[in-house]
This record gives C-alpha cells, sequence and structure tokens, in this order.
C-alpha cells in the first residue's frame, strides 16, 4: 500500500484526490479514430479521468531486459527495486519495416508480442514508439539525407515502399490481441522528437505541410487496414512557444494526446536548466491540451545512470510541477554498452545509487505503478 508523504506532494502537486471513476467525462473529447474499438474509448476516457488522481509510470522495454540480465520470465528492474512493475510499458517497432524478426533493440517480435500481451493483462497501458528505417535511402532513422520525408509521401520516389513497410507494421499490430480475441488498446507515439533534427522525419528535413501529410496518411492507412485500437501521441522535442509547438501539429482531428521528450544531461545539483526548461514547455502544452481538450504526457526522459540520488522526488518531480500529465516514461535499461564504454539505463536496479529515493518515488500518493492501476479498472466502463 502506498505511503502517504504530505510534505512531498504538497510541494509538487494539486490534485482533487478523488478516483478517476468519480470524474465527469468531457463528451466533446473524442479519438481522432472514429471508428475505434469501444474498448480503446473506455481506455481513452478513463486515462482522461486519472490525470485527476496521479501519473502513471512507464518503462521502454521494462520486461525484455535490464541491468545484466535478458528475457528472465516475470522479471523487472523496476520490480525488483519496488516489487511493482511500471504502469506503462514502451516498445518499440523498428525493425518490422525490413522484415527482421527483432526489433532495433534487439527484442524478437515474438517475444515482444508475448510481453505486450502479458502486460496488458495485468491491467498495464502499452505505447508504441517507431524508429525505422529512411525510406528513401535504406539507413537507419538517423539518417536525415535531404527531401527523405517527402519521398515517402503519395507520388514521392519512395512511398509505395513506405507503404510496404506500414503493411508489415499493421500486420504486426493486428496479432496484438488479448485473451480474448479482442485487439488491445494502446497509445502510438509516431515520428517522435519531431521538432529535433536527428531523424529523418523531423522538422529540419521537411516542410510543416509535408509532414502533416506524412502523418495523416499514415493513420488514414493504418485505419483503412482494419486498425482501430491505437491511441494517437504528438510528440515533440525542444520547443520554445506555442507557435512552434504547433508549426507542425496535424491538428486536433489527428491527435489524441500531446507529448514532448526531455532528459536530463547536466548536473542536476549544479544546474537547473532541465527542471526550468520542462516547466516552460508543459505551460505551453498545457494551454494548447485545455483548449483541445487533450491529454498530456512525458513520453520519455531520463538521467542516464541515474548519478544524483535524490534525482525522482527532487529533480523529476519539480520538472513535472503540478501539471496534470497522464504518464511518465523513463526509457531502457541495456546496461554496459561495450562500444561506447559506458553503462546505459534509465530506471535503477537493486544496489543502484537513486534506488532508496526511487522507493520514495513509487511510494508518492500521486506517482501510480501497475498495482495502482490495476484498481482502476481502466480498461472497464
Amino acid at each position: 500500500m502506498k505511503k502517504t508523504m504530505a510534505i512531498l506532494i504538497a510541494s509538487f502537486w494539486v490534485g482533487t484526490g478523488c478516483s478517476s471513476k468519480a470524474q465527469t467525462i468531457d463528451t466533446k473529447s473524442s479519438l481522432s479514430d472514429k471508428n475505434a474499438t469501444p474498448e480503446t474509448k473506455v481506455l481513452y476516457n478513463n486515462l482522461r479521468g486519472l490525470t485527476n488522481t496521479g501519473i502513471l509510470f512507464g518503462h521502454q522495454d521494462d520486461l525484455a531486459y535490464g541491468v545484466n540480465w535478458k528475457y528472465e520470465a516475470g522479471r523487472s528492474d523496476v520490480k525488483d527495486v519496488t516489487g511493482d512493475y511500471p504502469a506503462v510499458y514502451g516498445w518499440d517497432l523498428g525493425g518490422l519495416e525490413r522484415k527482421s524478426d527483432k526489433n532495433i533493440d534487439g527484442i524478437p517480435f515474438d517475444k515482444m508480442r508475448q510481453y505486450i500481451k502479458e502486460g496488458h493483462s495485468r491491467g498495464g497501458i502499452i505505447t508504441l514508439s517507431w524508429h525505422f528505417d529512411n525510406p528513401l535511402t535504406g539507413k537507419n532513422a538517423w539518417d536525415t539525407s535531404p527531401k527523405s520525408l517527402a519521398s515517402a509521401l503519395p507520388g514521392g520516389e519512395s512511398h509505395e515502399k513506405f507503404k510496404s513497410w506500414l503493411d508489415e507494421a499493421a500486420q504486426y499490430i493486428l496479432t496484438l490481441k488479448d485473451k480474448n480475441g479482442k485487439p488491445i488498446p494502446m497509445q502510438f507515439r509516431p515520428y517522435h522528437e519531431l521538432t529535433g533534427n536527428w531523424f529523418w522525419w523531423c522538422k529540419n528535413n521537411a516542410s510543416p505541410e509535408e509532414f502533416k501529410t506524412l502523418w495523416k496518411f499514415t493513420l488514414d492507412y493504418f485505419q483503412k487496414k482494419g486498425i482501430h485500437n491505437l491511441i494517437y501521441v504528438y510528440n515533440t522535442a525542444d520547443f520554445k512557444s506555442k507557435e512552434e509547438f504547433l508549426e507542425y501539429y496535424p491538428g486536433s482531428d489527428y491527435a489524441d494526446v500531446l507529448s514532448f521528450d526531455k532528459y536530463q544531461y547536466n548536473d542536476p545539483t549544479k544546474d537547473n536548466s532541465f527542471i526550468e526548461n520542462c516547466q516552460s514547455q508543459f505551460k505551453i502544452m498545457d494551454e494548447v491540451a485545455k483548449e483541445q481538450n487533450k491529454i498530456m504526457a512525458f513520453a520519455e526522459t531520463g538521467y542516464e545512470a541515474i548519478p544524483y540520488n535524490k534525482w525522482w522526488t527532487d529533480t523529476l518531480m519539480k520538472a513535472i510541477g503540478n501539471y496534470k500529465i497522464s504518464y511518465v516514461l523513463v526509457w531502457r535499461n541495456h546496461g554496459w554498452q561495450e562500444k561506447e564504454k559506458k553503462m546505459h539505463y534509465y530506471a535503477p536496479y537493486k544496489g543502484q545509487v537513486s534506488e532508496k529515493d526511487f522507493v520514495d518515488f513509487y511510494n508518492l500518493d500521486n506517482i501510480l505503478f501497475e498495482k495502482d492501476l490495476a484498481k482502476e479498472k481502466i480498461y472497464k466502463k
């Protein structure tokens, strides 16, 4: 059971404290997919209500591997530390476009399917990203050759290839079903960090209209393929103004969740810029979310190797502040990187310097892990 940490909560959270089920759902809010499955609509509406209760914690690749282990049934670094799983599981579809049997992180797609089903069966939420290859050059997602995005659009030289890639993803997504054979409702975050300059789909590589066309084509194409179980997440990197946040935005009819990614790089005990920048971006995004009646999320964040022992309850909670976001997800626990000669992980493991603080973070009343989420019965009306 969660322990009350009144001082921390008073400092970082202003909420109603009542159950999400008691909240009135705004009927004006609807999914971008007008033919979304009933289960997907229920999840979306319950996620909206749950923002009045707390913030879901998520972790990328959580069930597949951790620091110094891989593919151990039921294991999770997060669970090793807290005794509980994350509420949100992040997975990546990169590799499907090449018909690979493994994704970009080396996880066999067959295993990933089982992990997705497992997390969902316990009441967890699934979010998908896609680091897919450059359709123009065939190189990886980080190849920003000019006109790469435009080549994928209708009439472009890579369009037919790009459609075949969407077919591969659609075919896989259609296999993600629950124990009753129904499609698992999931969040899908395509073309993430679009305001950056490091992926072939980023804003430096396309005009706003080209990006919007790609986004809309992708959503429409998936729906024509019979996919109606996705909640679509619009995701940026840095932005300085409302205008910049919305410059490439496909419109409220083509997005369900607003989010951004931001990582800690400098020592937070000496540099407050991470907190300040997050607060600035949340303020802007919150204004848009309220205007358009959208959910917000902190879709990716973290501090590599978490060297600051109070990062969770101090830095991260201050970065989020009082904003009512749906979830915060930290990146994967790869462990030792031989090429870079360093550790690469974003959630603590047993014995890690921030382990105790992560348990304190877990015990905050407004931070929700899988056991908390299961009580909410988020997949039921």
